[in-house]
């Protein structure tokens, strides 16, 4: 990863070489880990809460659970390193995904042993893992998972600037509001399109999903000032992206 060359005013006309963060990889670790698993859950099972929101019932694919916590660690990562720190992470993250829908693919494409057929099955595992399996769930995360991460960080980005470091809250609220709709309409719209879920959920599925991250994740505001004002503090840096350019490569 290339040293990230924005000044921090802690440190003032100097240089930030992303290498030397202590704590960078364990929040890419955990970052990944909520990624990969967020989406085996969200082929194995859609939830519906049991009540009705605007005529639209309130059901979510499992995924929905664990995903907004990678919009948090999203959060914490542009607002302590900067924009090209998060976009090394986010990259991390979708290669991660990838290496897991491979072999999801590989693992569908393998003959069963005689006692697996027996239990379970080819046909309980289409149903639980046939949309990893098929990479109908991995398409669509990866196309909305990029577009909402990186609408997420660049907004986090410029509100900070822009607010000179205030108001963190409404930053990561806001910039939740935006990467989150991106994510949540693009991730269910290729989902369906690629047969993994059934055409009339695809509003509950949107409306549902949506409300529900963003919601949990201004629920877990607090955690986030907690967390960033301690990496700030464990890595003696606070980015600001003043004059970059905004490129996902």
């Amino acid at each position: 990863m290339p040293p990230n060359k924005h000044v921090s005013p802690r440190n003032p006309g100097k240089s930030i070489d992303v290498s030397r963060f202590r704590h960078l990889g364990t929040v890419t670790a955990l970052f990944a880990a909520i990624l990969v698993t967020s989406n085996v859950a969200s082929s194995a099972k859609i939830v519906n809460l049991g009540f009705s929101l605007f005529g639209t019932a309130m059901a979510f694919d499992g995924g929905t659970l664990l995903f907004p916590l990678s919009y948090v660690f999203g959060d914490i990562l542009t607002e302590v390193y900067g924009f090209r720190a998060s976009r090394g992470v986010i990259w991390t993250g979708f290669a991660c995904l990838a290496v897991s829908g491979l072999t999801f693919l590989l693992l569908r494409a393998l003959p069963g042993d005689p006692e697996w057929e027996r239990y379970a099955g080819k046909a309980a595992y289409e149903a639980i893992l046939g949309g990893m399996g098929s990479g109908g769930i991995v398409l669509a995360s990866l196309a909305g998972y990029l577009v909402g991460e990186f609408s997420n960080s660049v907004v986090l980005s410029r509100m900070k600037v822009l607010f000179r470091g205030r108001f963190l809250w409404m930053r990561t609220i806001g910039s939740t509001l935006v990467g989150e709709f991106l994510d949540s309409f693009i991730f269910v719209l290729v989902a369906s399109l690629a047969g993994v879920f059934g055409w009339g959920v695809f509003v509950s599925l949107v409306l549902t999903n949506y409300l529900f991250k963003c919601a949990l994740e201004a629920a877990l505001t607090p955690l986030t000032y907690l967390v960033a004002g301690k990496l700030k503090k464990a890595e003696g840096i606070d980015v600001y992206d003043e004059g970059i350019r905004y490129s996902p490569l």
